[in-house]
């Protein structure tokens, strides 16, 4: 998604010289949500986008994996030999998580979900109805588990928290959404760490068995930059390219965008990295928009009059992302960690209700399950950095519009 929007943004900005997308995978480039529910069903054969590349002459090199960086000589070292560029955008997004010992390529069984190819070699499994263990309570794991079910797989969730979404947000708002997985069906075991796979069983560290005729791992998922290393491109201790407020990195002319990469967010007062398709899809405009006055600037010839300033795009975003699980649709935006104030608006015991998060009478972030009309409108008045009167956005018959001030 970042990779392919950059492009297609450089184009509906003006940019007339060449432009390549340049991937591992040989697969045309696809978005990834479906993969998780139409894809993974059989429902939908792929989920490829709807970009005319050659006709926006975006050139494409698939099936090309990218090993490293030289930046003094301006090259990308692929498995194809050495691709030079006058700019480069690293859009390498996020790899999954595997478990110590049980790599999906060497244990039988054993499958992770990022991919169009993991996608694919997920359907037989389900078609066949197995016994499935998910390993992981995550958003990914829930999703999974959702489509599991709705294919006829007996499902067990193996979560080493004592909750799910255990990483994501609190305790209290996390609690109801457990009774969600017994619900469907699916039977989830909590405070429960995965020792080893074997054939048809799952062993935790405690000695419990469970049976499994594939095993799915959603444990999360680390940026995709080990093979930046050496080039001198920042990053940080979660492995992000550590971009700054328009995107760049430290490197002149090189770029970051997407899952890959952390930027610093004013509005939340703290570096963010966001794994979430809208951020694929929202921060390529800044990347491509900074590239372009970047090199308008250069361009322009030391001894010339001064010409308008190219003022610089910020990417400050109010981050949003949505996951369907379990017959509920789940929308969360903003970021809820400085918040020091919880407000729910409905019960969560009921198909609908949402959970809002302020500090100092300020909207942080919001979480909607089955009340759209909450998120859509709680995103709006944090991008204006509005405030909300807290008695008034505690009714769940008062719309967060009206509460605003």
């Amino acid at each position: 998604m970042a990779g392919v929007q950059t492009a297609v943004a450089l184009r509906e900005l003006g940019h007339a010289g060449p432009v390549t997308v340049i991937g591992a995978e040989p697969h045309q480039p696809y978005d990834r949500p479906p993969l998780s529910k139409a894809v993974l069903l059989g429902t939908a054969e792929g989920s490829a986008f709807d970009v005319d590349f050659e006709g926006l002459g975006i050139g494409l090199r698939l099936g090309t994996a990218v090993t490293g960086l030289d930046p003094a000589a301006r090259e990308l070292e692929t498995e194809a030999g050495p691709v030079p560029y006058d700019v480069l955008v690293v859009a390498t997004g996020a790899e999954p998580l595997t478990l110590p010992g049980t790599d999906a390529d060497t244990v039988p069984g054993v499958h992770l979900l990022r991919t169009l190819d993991d996608a694919e070699r997920l359907k037989p499994v389900l078609a066949r109805q197995h016994d499935i263990v998910v390993v992981g309570a995550g958003w990914i794991g829930a999703e999974f588990a959702t489509a599991a079910r709705e294919a006829g797989c007996a499902v067990t969730v193996v979560e080493a928290a004592d909750r799910p979404l255990a990483g994501a947000l609190p305790a209290e708002v996390t609690a109801p959404m457990a009774d969600w997985y017994a619900r469907a069906g699916v039977e989830l075991v909590t405070g429960a760490r995965v020792a080893s796979v074997e054939p048809g069983t799952v062993v935790l560290e405690d000695g419990r068995r469970i049976a499994a005729g594939a095993v799915v791992v959603g444990v999360g998922a680390r940026p995709a930059t080990a093979w930046l290393a050496g080039s001198g491109v920042g990053t940080g201790p979660d492995g992000s390219v550590t971009a700054d407020e328009g995107l760049r990195t430290n490197l002149p002319r090189v770029y970051a965008v997407g899952d890959c990469a952390s930027f610093p967010s004013a509005r939340y007062g703290r570096r963010l990295l966001v794994h979430h398709w809208d951020n694929a899809l929202q921060g390529p405009r800044t990347v491509a928009a900074n590239i372009l006055g970047d090199l308008e600037a250069a361009a322009r010839p030391a001894d010339a009059p001064p010409g308008p300033a190219v003022a610089p795009v910020v990417y400050d975003p109010v981050p949003y992302f949505w996951s369907e699980q379990f017959g509920r649709f789940v929308q969360y935006a903003g970021d809820h960690a400085d918040a020091d104030t919880l407000l729910w608006r409905g019960d969560p015991a009921e198909p609908a209700w949402s959970v809002l998060w302020l500090r100092d009478g300020l909207l942080r972030a919001v979480l909607a399950v089955g009340r759209p009309r909450d998120l859509s409108q709680g995103r709006r008045i944090m991008q204006s950095g509005g405030r909300l009167d807290a008695v008034a956005a505690a009714d769940p018959a008062v719309s967060l519009k009206s509460a605003a001030r």
